[in-house]
């Protein structure tokens, strides 16, 4: 086996690459991150330079990896600035480091993209030992593999620190319809759910879904300004910029669906989702001025009749959000996986993941007991 580092998706055949692709993820898709490169969105002015991995085997790839040199920790959802600020205060730097994630997206999947048949394992330790001398030869103080799938992360574990988070999906129990759904959950909070969808029809709002060949130049626009404010109101700049849009409503448009909100013939809000082969990623969303229950109507009940319709078992609602407990987004547990090149350092940030950990699992009974089912 031979391995390769390249500086851009435009060293490596798309075909060749999506062929490594497992169930339909649209993130780990060569035309998703082509777009972030080509759009400038990823580049070593935003802090993001590709440093992707090939696995050859008589010239044949039969393994990829997504990897990024990085100079901060922004974009990321896995925080480790007090990590930084630890070597800081000790007179070292912790950057650069080496991340392997889909930039800007706090979802689980492939983080090594390998061939069926070949031995999963002898490859993720021959990208780590490759990653290893490379980062000892170059002063990169460690590699994050971030939101990894749980089979991965199983064999990530014989080498790295894991660190766990919290995130909230909804899974389908067999439900036929939305009414179904709810049918799930106590009275009470049935009741608020049927409140809130009729509250956002009362304010004369009415939702359109739109597939992403189906999308218009003009909703391409106005979903950008609302995806920009977002932003805007927190006073931080998009991480994405309108050309990535664009970009992939020309090469990956059937996995794409946009939620337009609108009233009194104007749009007031937008979310956009991705499609997999059984799960509905929500990922971005914006409103110009605030109605009441709009977000939740936009983001998760219009996302939640979708996969109902087309029978996806999984909504995926992106990161944070205990507001989906009661909406019947259930805690499950998101993985990272850390290799640490200073052994004093790998040490206590081990200690201090073991403590996390307990916390963690704390935080997810406390948020299970919360959930609306009866």
């Amino acid at each position: 086996m031979v391995i390769k580092q390249i500086n851009s998706m435009t060293e490596v055949d798309a075909a060749c690459w999506n062929s490594l692709v497992q169930n339909k993820d649209p993130f780990v898709r060569h035309e998703f991150l082509l777009a972030l490169e080509q759009s400038g969105s990823v580049c070593s002015k935003t802090g993001w330079t590709p440093q992707h991995l090939l696995m050859f085997e008589q010239q044949e790839l039969i393994g990829a990896m997504p990897l990024y040199l990085k100079n901060h920790s922004r974009g990321e959802y896995v925080f480790d600035q007090q990590w930084a600020d630890a070597y800081y205060q000790s007179g070292m730097d912790y950057y650069p480091k080496l991340v392997n994630a889909i930039p800007f997206t706090p979802c689980a999947g492939q983080r090594f993209l390998i061939y069926n048949d070949v031995d999963h394992a002898a490859i993720i330790n021959a990208c780590l030992e490759y990653i290893k001398q490379h980062s000892e030869l170059n002063n990169i103080s460690s590699l994050h593999c971030l939101f990894p799938t749980p089979t991965q992360t199983n064999l990530l574990a014989e080498q790295l620190l894991l660190r766990e988070g919290i995130q909230f999906q909804w899974f389908n129990h067999g439900y036929s319809d939305f009414t179904d759904y709810l049918q799930s959950f106590t009275s009470r909070r049935r009741k608020n759910i049927n409140k809130e969808r009729r509250q956002v029809q009362e304010q004369g709002i009415r939702l359109d879904r739109v597939s992403g060949l189906a999308i218009s130049e003009q909703q391409w626009q106005v979903f950008f300004l609302f995806y920009e404010m977002t932003y805007l109101k927190r006073g931080q700049s998009a991480y994405l910029n309108l050309e990535f849009f664009k970009q992939l409503a020309k090469t990956m448009p059937e996995q794409i669906l946009l939620v337009l909100a609108r009233k009194d013939n104007r749009y007031i809000g937008a979310a956009l989702s991705f499609i997999g082969a059984q799960t509905l990623y929500g990922r971005y969303w914006g409103c110009y001025d605030e109605y009441h229950s709009l977000h939740f109507e936009t983001c998760y009940y219009q996302g939640l009749e979708y996969c109902l319709e087309h029978g996806l078992q999984r909504f995926d609602s992106g990161a944070q959000g205990e507001h989906k407990i009661s909406r019947g987004f259930e805690p499950i547990t998101t993985y990272s996986a850390h290799w640490i090149q200073n052994s004093q350092f790998a040490k206590l940030i081990a200690d201090f993941l073991q403590r996390e950990q307990e916390l963690i699992q704390e935080y997810k009974q406390d948020c299970t007991r919360k959930l609306p089912f009866k």
